[in-house]
């Protein structure tokens, strides 16, 4: 279902309507992502923390349907995908996982077609320390890209189900 052209901040938009729909937990983000063919506009698969069975992230989640779509499994969704392939995501991808599933940054690494990561904050610090995905990303050359203007909102849905500090 090709779209017409639709701006980064229309998509970050939609990716935030998909991290709505994550089950708020205090131990995990709700974060949405969208997978978009670069050259047609299509949305080729949507996804959001614990979506699929398992402590699943929306990057994961976003891969993992549409390889099964394609009838092949999640390592070898390269096969399958788009060659100028982006994922939207509400938050920086993942470099490390404590549940010890593999982090999101190595799977878009691994889907190899896919060229951009649109994101819309980096990963605040609180489960892991500092995030240095989008460094990886960048060193294995896949171009970042912050879409700004949500941020306030991208967090509030976030942090649903986290314990408030008495700062905030």
């Amino acid at each position: 279902m090709p779209n017409k052209p639709q701006d980064p901040q229309s998509l970050m938009h939609q990716a935030l309507t998909q991290a709505k729909k994550s089950p708020p937990k205090p131990t995990n983000y709700c974060v949405g992502a969208l997978l978009i063919n670069q050259a047609t506009q299509e949305i080729l698969s949507t996804g959001y923390t614990l979506e699929l069975p398992g402590n699943t992230h929306a990057e994961q989640c976003c891969l993992a349907k549409y390889a099964a779509q394609h009838n092949v499994p999640e390592e070898r969704v390269s096969e399958v995908l788009p060659p100028n392939t982006a994922i939207y995501t509400t938050m920086e991808p993942c470099n490390f996982r404590l549940s010890g599933n593999a982090p999101c940054v190595e799977r878009i690494i691994q889907a190899k077609r896919i060229r951009t990561v649109y994101l819309g904050v980096k990963e605040p610090e609180k489960f892991v320390g500092e995030n240095e995905g989008r460094g990886k990303l960048e060193e294995c050359g896949i171009e970042c890209v912050h879409v700004p203007g949500l941020e306030g909102e991208i967090l509030e849905v976030a942090t649903a189900g986290h314990e408030k500090g008495e700062s905030e």
